[in-house]
């Protein structure tokens, strides 16, 4: 997905590394592709009518957040006690200016609080109390605890739960996704998610988003990589990224703002630059990412057994993606 002539535009997307298996759950898989595709579409209506590169992400992710399929936002993944712990982050290439939340617990749409913490304050990441606090100030829209609570994930993390021998500290009363007791193959908790988008805007701006609610069964406020600005999140005016996966792998190799340093101190294209870090820097399962260069040319590595992925761009690309490379 690359081309010698900047492009007017480029928007790709992605809902998670790490998926169905395949031949399973094919309506389920066709749901995925339907929300990619909705998604996507809105971003390129978006960057077709000359909208920034931080309006089109943002309203990207916040249309995940809002789908209860992915790993953000309503339909996060529990923590052991059964809670949603919500992280955003979101970069601004131009200015290099980002803004990040984590751990929110009743902020509809954390990419916009995200913005937020960009564009009304002087810090980067604010977290938990202090970020529930900053979101009474500028008045994001609330939601009660239960609204993130589906019963898929309260199924994933009873699974969970379960293979570590552990109690699900989850009233029983409440029906599996399925309405019965026996756990679905398909919806194995270790599988990963997060969500995010990257643009190259008509203006030849670069941005990146990326949402998540983490870990299934995660402990003591844990915080991944999303929120981490050159790890989960990253854009200048190089490259845009946004990463999914181990979010612990991701941390400890700076892999977002990594991939813009080679690109910039070794001249790698972004294909070059991304597989080096999914597929050398990284092990295999550790996840994926996308991003979008200056010129507006797309990669989308992954090492999982897929990552819920689209992308679109101004030539006529236009790709919804699971599994296929």
């Amino acid at each position: 997905m690359s081309g010698s002539a900047a492009l007017s535009w480029a928007v790709a997307i992605h809902g998670g590394a790490g998926t169905l298996e395949r031949g399973e759950g094919q309506a389920m898989a066709d749901a995925y592709r339907a929300s990619l595709r909705a998604a996507l579409e809105e971003g390129k209506r978006l960057a077709e009518a000359g909208a920034p590169a931080m309006d089109i992400a943002e309203a990207v992710v916040r249309m995940f957040e809002d789908n209860e399929l992915y790993n953000a936002g309503r339909g996060a993944a529990l923590t052991d006690k059964g809670h949603a712990e919500l992280d955003a982050s979101i970069m601004d290439g131009s200015t290099l200016r980002a803004g990040a939340v984590a751990g929110v617990t009743t902020v509809k749409n954390p990419i916009s609080l995200a913005r937020l913490v960009m564009q009304k304050t002087r810090h980067v990441l604010l977290s938990g109390d202090g970020a529930e606090q900053f979101a009474t100030t500028v008045g994001v829209q609330r939601m009660p605890p239960e609204y993130f609570i589906t019963p898929r994930r309260q199924q994933m993390l009873r699974e969970y739960l379960g293979s570590q021998g552990s109690g699900t500290g989850l009233d029983p009363s409440v029906p599996l996704a399925d309405g019965q007791g026996a756990a679905s193959h398909a919806w194995s908790p270790m599988k990963f998610g997060t969500v995010g988008c990257v643009v190259r805007d008509k203006a030849g701006n670069l941005a990146a988003a990326t949402s998540t609610g983490g870990l299934t069964g995660k402990k003591w406020g844990r915080i991944g990589d999303s929120p981490i600005i050159g790890a989960g999140c990253y854009a200048n005016k190089t490259v845009a990224v946004s990463c999914t996966g181990t979010g612990e792998q991701f941390i400890r190799h700076t892999v977002a703002r990594s991939l813009a340093a080679r690109m910039e101190l070794k001249g790698e294209t972004v294909k070059q630059a991304a597989d080096y870090m999914i597929f050398t820097e990284l092990t295999k399962d550790d996840g994926g990412l996308i991003a979008v260069d200056a010129d507006g040319n797309i990669a989308m590595p992954y090492s999982s057994e897929g990552m819920y992925r689209a992308a679109a761009d101004s030539s006529g690309l236009f790709l919804v993606r699971i599994w296929e490379q």
